[in-house]
Order: C-alpha cells, then sequence, then structure tokens
C-alpha cells in the first residue's frame, strides 16, 4: 500500500475518527445486553428467547461485514461509514416504537448494522499506514471495542436517570451516533487508496474479484480464530449481566459494572495486541491467547457441585464452588487475552492479503461476529436443557481447544512444506520471514562480491 503521500496528521484524524466512531457504534450494538433484561421481564421471556434476542443485532452485524467491507474497498470508509451510521441510528430510534416479542427482533435486526462498522474501520484505516504499522494501527482502532464496557456500565446508570424507561436509553443512543456520523464527515478524508484511483481513473475491483482470496482455506483458519476471540467476547459481555444475576443474585447494576470489568480489558488492550503482533508475531500471540483462555474456561466451566465423603465418623458434606472474587478475576484475564487475540488475527490480514483487506477482514469479521449470534442463542439453549450455569464456559473450552489444535497442526505442516530445518518453534508472519531471506541473501551477495574482488586483485597482481 502506497502511504508516501500520507502525513502523520492525516493518518492521526483518520485513526482517532475511525475509532471513536467504532466506540459509539459498538456501544449500540451491545444495548441489548442491558435493556434486554428489561425486555425480557416485561415479556416473560425464558433464556432460549432472551439468548435470541441479544443475539439478533449481531446477526445483522456480521452478515453485514462481508458487504460493508468489499463496499469499502471500493467506494472508500469515509462515505461507507456515515451511511452506515446515518441508517443504524434510525434503527435505534425505531426499537422504541415496538411492543411485541417478533417486532423487537425485528428492530433488533437494523440495529445490528452497527456491529458492520468494524469492516469499514478496518479497511478504511489499514489504508492509512505502512504494513510494519498496520497491526498497532488497527490495534488501536479495535479498542472500540469498549463501546461494550461503556454499555454494560453506563446504561444501567441512564437505565436509573430515564426512571427505568429503556426506551429512554435507546434514544440517547441514537442520537449519539447520528451526531457521531455528522462529526466523522466532517473531520475525515478519503482514503488514499480511492484517491490514486480517481486521479488515476482505475476502476475498482468487482465483488466477485474481491471475493477471489475467500477460496483459500487459511482465510477460514483466521475465521475460527475470530469466532473465539471476538464471538465470544461479544457473546460474553452480552450474557454476563443475565449471568451474574442468575448464578450469584447479583443486582442488576452490579452485574452491569463486574460485566464491564470484563469487557474494559477485552478492549482497551487490544492496541497492545497490535503493538505485540507487530514485534513479537501475530503467531506467537496466537498461542498465548488460545493457551491462556482454554486454561480460564476450564476452571470457569466447574459447576458448584456438593459432595459428600463416607467418613471415619461420618458422612462429610461440602461444597465446591468459584467464589465470585475470582470468578471476576478470571473473566479480566481472559478479556485481556483475548483483545491480544483479535489484535493478532487482524495483524494476518493486510500482510497475507494487501489488495483484499476489506474483503477477507469482512469474511473474518462476518464468522467472527456469528459467533457472538450463535453462542448467547446456544447459552440460553444449553441453560434451559442442563439447567447448568457454567455450561457456557464448557462449550468455550471445547471451541477453544479446537482452534488451537488446528493453529498448531497448520503451522506445522507449512513449516515442513517451507522449511523442514526450522521446526524448533512456530515462524510468526511473512514479513518477518521475508527479512530473514533478504538477510540471507545479502550475505551470500557480499560473500560472492568478495571472492570476486579477490580474484580481481590476484588477476592484476598477475598482470603487472
Amino acid at each position: 500500500m502506497n502511504t508516501q503521500n500520507v502525513t502523520s496528521g492525516d493518518q492521526k484524524r483518520a485513526l482517532s475518527a475511525s475509532t471513536l466512531s467504532f466506540t459509539v457504534c459498538f456501544a449500540v450494538w451491545t444495548i441489548f445486553s442491558i435493556i434486554g433484561i428489561r425486555i425480557k421481564t416485561e415479556l416473560g421471556l425464558n433464556d432460549s428467547e432472551f439468548g435470541l434476542l441479544v443475539a439478533t443485532p449481531i446477526l445483522t452485524g456480521s452478515l453485514s461485514r462481508i458487504f460493508l467491507g468489499v463496499w469499502t474497498d471500493q467506494y472508500g470508509g469515509r462515505l461507507v461509514f456515515t451511511i452506515q451510521m446515518v441508517v443504524t441510528s434510525f434503527a435505534a430510534f425505531l426499537l422504541t416504537k415496538v411492543s411485541t416479542y417478533p417486532m423487537f427482533l425485528l428492530s433488533a435486526l437494523g440495529l445490528g448494522l452497527a456491529g458492520g462498522s468494524f469492516a469499514v474501520g478496518i479497511a478504511y484505516v489499514s489504508t492509512w499506514y505502512p504494513a510494519e504499522r498496520q497491526g498497532t494501527a488497527l490495534g488501536i482502532f479495535g479498542m472500540g471495542n469498549v463501546g461494550a464496557a461503556v454499555t454494560n456500565f453506563g446504561a444501567p446508570f441512564l437505565l436509573v436517570a430515564m426512571g427505568g424507561a429503556w426506551q429512554g436509553v435507546a434514544q440517547v443512543y441514537s442520537i449519539a451516533l447520528l451526531v457521531t456520523a455528522v462529526l466523522f464527515y466532517i473531520f475525515t478524508k478519503d482514503d488514499p487508496a480511492l484517491r490514486r484511483r480517481k486521479e488515476e481513473g482505475i476502476k475498482h475491483a468487482t465483488f466477485m474479484e474481491q471475493m477471489e482470496p475467500l477460496k483459500n482455506i487459511q482465510v477460514w483458519r483466521f475465521s475460527l480464530y475470530y469466532f473465539f476471540v471476538f464471538g465470544a467476547f461479544v457473546a460474553l459481555a452480552l450474557w454476563l449481566p443475565r449471568y451474574y444475576v442468575g448464578a450469584y443474585g447479583l443486582e442488576l447494576a452490579t452485574a452491569g459494572m463486574l460485566a464491564a470489568a470484563y469487557s474494559l480489558p477485552g478492549s482497551i488492550f487490544r492496541a497492545l495486541g497490535g503493538w505485540m503482533s507487530d514485534v513479537f508475531g501475530a503467531r506467537r500471540v496466537m498461542y498465548w491467547t488460545f493457551i491462556v483462555c482454554v486454561a480460564c474456561t476450564f476452571v470457569m466451566s466447574y459447576p458448584s457441585t456438593d459432595y459428600t465423603v463416607a467418613g471415619i465418623e461420618g458422612p462429610i458434606q461440602f461444597n465446591i464452588t468459584i467464589p465470585l472474587w475470582i470468578f471476576v478475576t478470571l473473566t479480566i484475564i481472559l478479556g485481556f487475552f483475548m483483545s491480544l487475540g483479535k489484535a493478532a488475527v487482524y495483524k494476518h490480514i493486510p500482510v497475507y492479503y494487501p489488495n483484499h483487506v476489506g474483503s477477507v477482514g469482512g469474511i473474518v469479521g462476518l464468522i467472527g461476529g456469528l459467533g457472538g449470534f450463535i453462542l448467547p442463542i446456544t447459552f440460553g439453549v444449553m441453560n434451559d436443557l442442563l439447567g447448568i450455569w457454567t455450561s457456557c464456559f464448557m462449550l468455550l473450552t471445547v471451541i477453544i481447544g479446537i482452534a488451537l489444535l488446528w493453529m498448531h497442526v497448520s503451522i506445522v505442516q507449512m513449516q515442513k512444506k517451507e522449511a523442514p530445518e526450522a521446526l524448533r518453534g512456530p515462524r510468526y508472519l511473512p514479513e518477518l520471514e521475508a527479512l530473514m531471506k533478504e538477510s540471507e541473501e545479502l550475505q551470500q551477495r557480499t560473500a560472492d562480491i568478495r571472492k570476486k574482488s579477490e580474484a580481481v586483485l590476484h588477476q592484476i597482481k598477475q598482470d603487472s
């Protein structure tokens, strides 16, 4: 990507405006985590119906990512981002005018367009930065996930300020998103790639041309990673308030704050994950993420259990339950490593597919978003069928284990094919491998030049 004519001010303006807009969009996207609990009470929904309600916006946000990502590559992020926010703000307002469960689901589909902003922002921001800085820039942009923490922490207090009327919360969110759309369009510029195409009269790639990389199995492997690090993050951000209320008997405001304690590190440390991916390599960060996360979810999946042991003097009864403070600590650790993993996944995309960031990023985001749609529904169904609160973490443990195994097997197979002698540890990204290869080639050329120079000097001595 040619960024030679881009100033530092242009880069900062594009990044800051996109990050702020994504934060607001993400807050709107997860609004049902709080107001959904009130709606559940009003309509008398069971856990399965509640899971479907909070997950429906995630479905639209996921499916729209592939189209929004392609349109961003074609028409530029400034225009697409603005239109997407304006349309979503109207959907958020219309949410306050419905009263039946089917109509809530229909309104939630429109609200879900807020989640499509991620694919737009990724494609837009990446065009402003060279490859060696894209991991950090995209990590900073991804900090907009903090919008989930904003909703989990702030929406309960806003709900109280509105006299318990969830409709007022939705209207405030609608206005905030509309204002953000106007400010974004005013303070940003068309991205460098779009301007270059306009100046040179180059036609944008067709939709099918943009879809070409999706034939690569590697794209779908990245998608599975993101299904967990992002999809499960969204699912838990939506589900944890309900989990704390049901499993620990907490008040909604307290449950929201504890859920925000999970969402916050799951968002703000994404920039750190981008920087670490630039410095240490994205594969290494993914290994750290999966290993720590599978350990956390395994412990969190242990249900509260009563034991009766045949003691010497009679039965001994005791209970094993994860204390609230340990559970909250584990969610914070889980959120932190998820944030690193989210950045690491998207570090791969501009490196492997520099001309298809929108389409590849869109499909990876789509699959990840589908995780945020499918998992809350599955959590609710498992609660209704199994009657075990921790069943959601049992499922996550299985998903992470599969992703970790597939990643490791794929990396080992790749190394066997490309460099059988280099199986001492995971290699990272092609730009690092290219630098190593260039260094080896440079050393070889230097040795060749030295030999030729010695031969010429020897010939001169003989001639003299």
